[in-house]
């Protein structure tokens, strides 16, 4: 690795292998830029913390561990009134892993607030396609008169899931996927929940911010 910005602590990552910088290399959310999307390069991005966001107008992958990690521990996720009643008897059906490709592709395209294009770019899907079909990366899927109406996906890291985006076309779609996947994780031993960063979606649900520091202690132990 070569260091760009010695008073931001922004690295440039070798081609010719699958470093990253360590918590002490870090400074602001952008750790570093290059690489490709090689699975090894992915995962070792997890285990150390980061994640690709998108690719910027030179071509590099911008590789982010934010200083503040939104976070939730499966068994505390807020469960309202109204999407309790949703979950009951709206007539969801929820699947998991049967429909990655769609999942990802409707997380792309969906129209988001304050958001004029997708960073799912062409590139993401094919590269977390790569790791569903190494049973790395998961969707949960949600139906409705059996059409997909909303779902998410994201990579299971030791016994860490994290989540990497979600999508929903009907009320409460993506909220009934994200309760499974709280259902699903306390099954599966997963302790923790990341979900990278703030939004009100995931705050309304219970998930919280924390430091990169107290990330990485759960995330290393």
């Amino acid at each position: 690795m070569k260091i760009l910005d010695k008073k931001e602590k922004i690295w440039l990552l070798d081609e010719d292998n699958f470093l990253f910088p360590s918590l002490e290399q870090m400074n602001n959310d952008l750790v570093a830029i290059g690489g490709d999307f090689h699975p090894q390069r992915l995962i070792n991005a997890y285990e150390n913390g980061l994640f690709p966001w998108f690719i910027d107008d030179y071509g590099y992958i911008n590789w982010y561990s934010p200083q503040k990690r939104m976070v939730l521990k499966p068994n505390e996720i807020k469960i309202s009134k109204s999407l309790k009643k949703s979950i009951l008897n709206k007539g969801f059906v929820v699947k998991s892993n049967e429909n990655f490709v769609e999942v990802i592709k409707n997380c792309s395209s969906i129209k988001r607030k304050h958001e004029d294009s997708s960073w799912i770019s062409d590139e993401f899907i094919y590269a977390y396609t790569q790791l569903h079909d190494l049973d790395i990366a998961n969707s949960i899927e949600v139906y409705l008169d059996n059409k997909l109406v909303g779902g998410l996906y994201g990579l299971v890291i030791g016994d860490i899931f994290c989540g990497e985006s979600m999508f929903s076309y009907v009320t409460d779609a993506s909220k009934v996927a994200f309760f499974h996947l709280c259902n699903w994780a306390k099954q599966n031993n997963i302790k923790l929940i990341d979900c990278q960063v703030y939004n009100d979606h995931l705050a309304s649900l219970g998930a919280y911010e924390i430091s990169r520091e107290e990330y990485f202690k759960v995330l290393k132990n």
